[in-house]
């Protein structure tokens, strides 16, 4: 794919973002994509064949775009510790943020198609999150700063409590403080003092 190509396929993945966003996903369709990208029909099957199809890309999108923000953040001497809670930081924002979310979209797509394990983008998501957390809380038990006994366990643990949280932010809302007292859980059962 040529610069230009590459350019535009970028163009219409972040215009359809905009588009899940406001709609969700049941709602948008590939014509009203090309109404926000001002393309013709035929430009926009040159690069997707289906909602879903960019949906994914989307997906895939955003994932990169959010390690590649948490990775920045890390410092060259941040302990294990450090990397947890801001890993904890940065789902504390993603969790309070009201606008510009696609939580809705991906429930939304997530019901409507049933993905097998290895095209489930965010089940690949969950794991490769469960496995971070998991070496992380091993570097930090090696190290003496955290304490564990099944760092797997309370990784996956982490990972669907900062879902559960996910929900209930987008269904009965959620406050800062809610999600503060289970980080300082969370933190507390692995012997972080704050």
């Amino acid at each position: 794919m040529g610069e230009k190509s590459i350019q535009k396929r970028r163009y219409i993945l972040e215009t359809a973002r905009r588009v899940f966003v406001e709609k969700g996903f049941k709602r948008v369709t590939m014509k009203d994509i090309v109404e926000a990208c001002n393309i013709s029909r035929g430009g926009l099957y040159l690069y997707f064949e289906s909602t879903s199809q960019i949906f994914l890309e989307v997906l895939k999108l955003e994932s990169e775009e959010t390690d590649d923000v948490f990775s920045h953040s890390i410092t060259e001497d941040a302990t294990a510790a450090d990397i947890l809670i801001l890993f904890l930081q940065e789902q504390k924002k993603e969790l309070l943020r009201r606008e510009d979310t696609l939580t809705q979209a991906i429930y939304e797509f997530y019901f409507e198609n049933q993905l097998g394990r290895k095209e489930n983008v965010l089940r690949k998501q969950f794991d490769a999150a469960v496995k971070i957390i998991e070496k992380l809380i091993e570097t930090g038990v090696d190290n003496g700063e955290l304490y564990c006994d099944d760092c797997q366990g309370t990784a996956r643990n982490i990972m669907f409590v900062l879902e559960g949280l996910k929900i209930s932010a987008q269904t009965i809302g959620i406050t800062a403080d809610a999600v503060d007292r289970e980080v300082f859980y969370i933190l507390r059962s692995l012997g972080v003092e704050m």
